[in-house]
Parts: C-alpha cells; structure tokens; sequence
C-alpha cells in the first residue's frame, strides 16, 4: 500500500491507481481504505510516548522486557500519572515495545566465586529454595560479585531481603575475606536493628563458615541458613539473579566495560545503582511490579491502618 501510495502521489495520480493495484494484486477498495487510516493518529502514540518517558527516564530502564514495562505502566497509573494513557494487554504492550524498537536484550549468566570450605562446621539450609517471605527483615539471602576494575577488583557483598528485595545491608572492598562479609551483616543491623532474629541465607563459602562471619551472626541475633550438602546455583538463586541483573544494567547492555573504570569509581556506581536505584525506582517483577522501597511503605502502611 506505501509503494502504490508512493507511486501515485497519496492517489492523486488517478491514472496509475487501476495499474499498480492490478499488477500488486491490491483491491482499490483496500487502497482507499488505506489513504483513509494514513493521516490518522495512531492509537497507541499515548502508550508509546510514555513507554518512551520510562525509557529514557534512567539508562538502566533501558533493559525493561515486555512484563517490566507493563507493570511500570500499571504501576505509574496507579500513583497518579499517566492518567490519560490506557495500558492494555502485556501482549499489546510487547507490540507496541516492537513498533518504537525497544528491544530488550538477551541476558547473561553469572558464575559464583566463593569458594567452599570442606573443613568448615556447616549451618543448616533453612529456606530450601523458597525465597519468599510475609514480612520484611525476617528471612534475606547473601552473596559476594566480583567486578573487574582498571586498578585491580571491587568485590561487592550485599544482604536481600526476601520479602521485597531491599538491599538490607551493602559493603565493597578490593578483598573478599570473610570482614567483608561481616561488615555487611553490621551494615545491615545498624540500618535495620529489627533485622535481629532474621534468617540470612548464604552458600558454603569459606567465609560464611569464618568464625569472625558466624561471631558478627552472633552478636547481632541473626540466624544463619547455608547451602545443602552438594548444593547448586539455585540453593542461592535469588541472589545469582540480582547480581546478573545489576552488571547487565550498569555494563554489558550499556557496551561499557567495568574495567574502564577504578575501583573508586565503580563503587560510586553500584552505590548508586543498589541505593538509588534498585531501591527506589526499579521495577522488580518477581514483588509485584513495584520498586522495594514501595513494596516495603505499603507493607508498614496497611499494618499501621490495619492496628
């Protein structure tokens, strides 16, 4: 229909109608009818514009998928914007995502990199791969990543609640012995004091099985739950995920790589990206479609109106 409409001036040319529709085996009628819809406005401008108001509002809302974006939708409108944009279907909003080149990349896998103890005493696995919770600050899980830097490595160690994916507790260093571990236990205990009688979960590293690691537990109250005997990946998938997704976002789907930058400024981006971000503007699927912060204030919110 472009090419006939292009050949024949929009259907000005009324000579050459009858012999481009003949020989593309068009109808006229389906011609006109398409000069018709040409100038009109597409019904999904309004969906599209705010699709690309989420996009460009943080480089990393550049690696929302078809679910992410609907839910930032339905959730921007729950809160009051957007009100004259209506969100359809994940399918129509997938289309849409296609029609305006919003593709979202494939993924990468992480690898571990602690690295277990034989010798150490072990703790139970208390969560059994059920990474849900009730409730914040009463179940969390742990890990350590490693980013590659210009001046060597940033090693990052972060504590996740269970309930909406808050970072609890963060701490970077350029080592991974266990005080890096247990700093972030104290990190998490000194922003979070209700955090004591919670369970954090960790794999069998050398140092989650420290004594230095299981004294800072200790000290603070808070219940350690390990990896089975012979566990895999997904013993501590919850935080496998969040690592994947955070070095997707700040490097490999930006075309950058970490070892561009120091270790100084590496840990202002992954500062930003887990405090900043993640916390308080990042769409997480796996709550709601809600960012963690907003997943947190609701839960307190109904419990002070529920009292």
């Amino acid at each position: 229909m472009k090419y006939i409409a292009l050949r024949t001036d929009d259907g000005r040319m009324k000579g050459k109608i009858r012999f481009y529709c003949m020989a593309l085996e068009v109808s006229r009628q389906a011609f006109y009818d398409y000069l018709d819809r040409k100038n009109k406005p597409w019904k999904y401008q309004n969906l599209a514009n705010a699709m690309m108001k989420i996009h460009a509002e943080d480089e990393c809302n550049e690696d929302y998928g078809r679910v992410r974006m609907y839910q930032a939708l339905t959730y921007r409108q729950e809160i009051g914007e957007f009100t004259d944009v209506h969100v359809p279907s994940e399918g129509t909003v997938r289309k849409v995502m296609e029609e305006i080149n919003l593709i979202h990349k494939p993924k990468r896998k992480p690898g571990g990199i602690t690295k277990a103890d034989r010798e150490a005493r072990k703790s139970d696995d208390l969560l059994k791969r059920d990474f849900t919770a009730d409730e914040p600050l009463k179940k969390c899980v742990t890990d350590i990543t490693e980013v590659k830097a210009k001046d060597g490595k940033l090693y990052v160690s972060a504590i996740f609640d269970c309930y909406d994916l808050m970072p609890n507790g963060l701490a970077m260093a350029d080592h991974m012995r266990a005080e890096l571990c247990s700093q972030t236990v104290k990190n998490a205990y000194l922003c979070y004091p209700a955090i004591r009688g919670a369970i954090i979960h960790s794999d069998r590293g050398s140092q989650y099985t420290s004594s230095e690691y299981r004294d800072t537990l200790q000290k603070c109250g808070i219940i350690q739950s390990m990896n089975s005997a012979g566990g895999r990946c997904h013993d501590n998938a919850r935080c496998e995920s969040i690592w994947a997704r955070m070095k997707e976002e700040l490097f490999y789907n930006r075309g950058r790589r970490s070892e561009n930058f120091t270790i100084a400024e590496l840990k202002t981006m992954v500062w930003r990206y887990f405090m900043s971000y993640w916390s308080n503007r990042r769409i997480c699927s796996s709550i709601g479609g809600l960012p963690p912060a907003v997943k947190r204030q609701r839960f307190y919110a109904e419990l002070s109106a529920a009292a």
